[in-house]
């Protein structure tokens, strides 16, 4: 008499792993894109902070920041907006007695951002998307 013992057949397991490929197929695309979206939403946001305590910063000391480190030094930022780069962007932050300006690349376009950003002291957000945004491209919605 044979018995059969308990488990599960290669086919069986085969149909599984099949199964949980085509859903992982189906899922991380939408994945990747809900990040990519959140970086963009993360790198607006940083730039209204930026655009804010610009004006701060210009109120209390005269000038505007020259810098990233300048403006977090004086407590207006976090040490991580402060060093450059922050969910998946890279921020560049220049200023003068009367001006500044920020732009917001993705650090790996197409995975970590699609769309370039750029601010300055008239608080209008711009974005390209091919390449470093500057004045003359779009405002954001």
């Amino acid at each position: 008499m044979m018995h059969r013992k308990q488990g599960f057949t290669l086919i069986e397991l085969m149909i599984v792993v099949a199964i949980i490929a085509i859903i992982a197929a189906i899922a991380i695309p939408s994945l990747l894109a809900a990040r990519i979206s959140g970086n963009e939403a993360s790198a607006i946001s940083s730039l209204r902070t930026l655009s804010t305590v610009s004006e701060q910063y210009r109120s209390r000391f005269g000038t505007y920041g020259a810098d990233l480190p300048t403006i977090e030094a004086a407590g207006y930022i976090d040490n991580v907006l402060g060093a450059g780069q922050k969910s998946g962007y890279d921020f560049v932050l220049t200023g003068t007695a009367t001006a500044w300006d920020c732009t917001a690349d993705p650090v790996t376009p197409g995975r970590t951002g699609e769309r370039y950003f750029f601010c300055d002291e008239s608080g209008v957000i711009r974005f390209s998307t091919s390449g470093t945004a500057g004045t003359g491209d779009p405002a954001i919605d």
